[in-house]
């Protein structure tokens, strides 16, 4: 996360944090390695390597694409299929709000960035910072971006 001014709209970015790609990627060798040394046992390879296949997709993404929203004065700048982005104006922005979810033992969090067409979704593994922070921090950008005369 870059930091921010407070009286000015600095730019922000939240990323995925760096030891969540590394876990990612460490889970895909061990399982690929598990997947190698029990090749006796068909449907434990396949799954096994299913598995490890999942798994680094999930690190490359990461690594081609760790910023998963960025904003400035101007907009919002979100990570958009694998590894696509798209910025949107703040004025395309409809809502910007927090999603909370309780079920059974799980608290779930995400960031909804909504615009007339789409709904981009962010969780905390994405952000690397609270989704409440980040919440909080985009209104503040889109606020000050509406606020100003040339806005």
């Amino acid at each position: 996360m870059t930091g921010v001014n407070e009286e000015g709209g600095a730019p922000r970015s939240w990323r995925v944090p760096p030891v969540h790609i590394a876990v990612k990627a460490g889970a895909a060798v061990v399982v690929a390695t598990l997947a190698a040394v029990s090749s006796g046992d068909r449907q434990f390879l396949l799954l096994a390597g299913v598995a490890a296949f999942g798994l680094a997709a999930l690190a490359l993404r990461d690594v081609l694409a760790p910023v998963r929203v960025a904003a400035d004065a101007e907009g919002v700048t979100v990570v958009r299929g694998y590894a696509g982005r798209r910025r949107l104006a703040w004025p395309a922005v409809a809502a910007i709000r927090v999603d909370e979810r309780r079920r059974l033992l799980l608290h779930t969090r995400l960031l909804e960035i909504e615009t007339a067409d789409d709904l981009f979704l962010f969780s905390f593994f994405d952000l690397g910072a609270d989704v409440h922070d980040v919440a909080a921090d985009l209104e503040r950008l889109r606020r000050r971006a509406a606020s100003r005369p040339d806005g």
